[in-house]
């Protein structure tokens, strides 16, 4: 009788392939890296990984699933456009999860969780130091997961890291107007919200999240509105 193991093991290959691929695709789209409108070749995929272009198929399927990437009806493959006309609702949806997130952490956190929150904003408040924009964007999304995470909706926290994610290209530009210098207001801001939350003063946290949230809003609102206008490949 044959030994099933080795028709497992390609398998196994095949699918990390697919989340090696997926994985760093959707970090070079997410960090601008992969301009939005910019062609995705699949031949050219499948030459920088050395695979096959099966696995890279898939894990732009994946992207697809995302709305990271879409097919146009000659078949070309682009890294979708940021939905500049839809922002409003983008922007709605985020300043409510920041308000209710840290509302219900306030209200449902345990001792446990503290820590966790506190751990992510000190790394945040290093990215800040280091001036990495980048690392910026990785922290503050781990910082707010996990105080979601102790509000113990898991609904909730699944959409909010969601939105943090598809925010993702925003916040990068939204970094980039501060020209490399980001103000310890936002490391202060992560702070307030961490005390309220240990205090479980609810309506306080409900404020903080909200003036959080709309500073950030009001902050990227301003790219378009200054002189000489965004200067991004669209």
């Amino acid at each position: 009788m044959a030994d099933p193991k080795p028709t497992a093991l390609p398998e196994r290959r095949r699918g990390s392939g697919v989340k090696m691929v997926y994985d760093l695709l959707r970090d070079e789209i997410l960090d601008l890296k992969l301009a939005p409108g910019s062609t995705i070749d699949e031949a050219q995929l499948a030459e920088r990984f050395k695979m096959s272009r099966t696995p890279i198929r898939e894990a732009l399927v994946r992207l697809a699933g995302e709305g990271l990437i879409e097919t146009l009806p000659n078949r070309s493959t682009m890294v979708s456009n940021i939905d500049f006309l839809n922002l409003s609702t983008f922007f709605d949806a985020l300043v409510l999860m920041y308000r209710v997130t840290t509302r219900l952490a306030a209200q449902n956190h345990r001792p446990e969780d503290l820590p966790v929150i506190r751990r992510h904003h000190q790394d945040y408040a290093a990215a800040v130091e280091a001036r990495d924009a980048l690392a910026m964007i990785a922290t503050n999304a781990a910082f707010h997961a996990a105080i979601a995470e102790a509000g113990r909706n898991p609904y909730f926290t699944s959409l909010f890291i969601r939105l943090l994610s598809e925010g993702r290209r925003i916040l990068r530009l939204y970094y980039r107007s501060y020209e490399e210098w980001f103000p310890q207001r936002f490391v202060d801001e992560h702070a307030g919200m961490i005390a309220t939350i240990e205090a479980r003063d609810v309506e306080r946290a409900d404020q903080l999240g909200k003036a959080h949230a709309e500073q950030i809003v009001a902050q990227v609102q301003k790219l378009f509105t200054r002189n000489g206008g965004l200067d991004i490949p669209l």
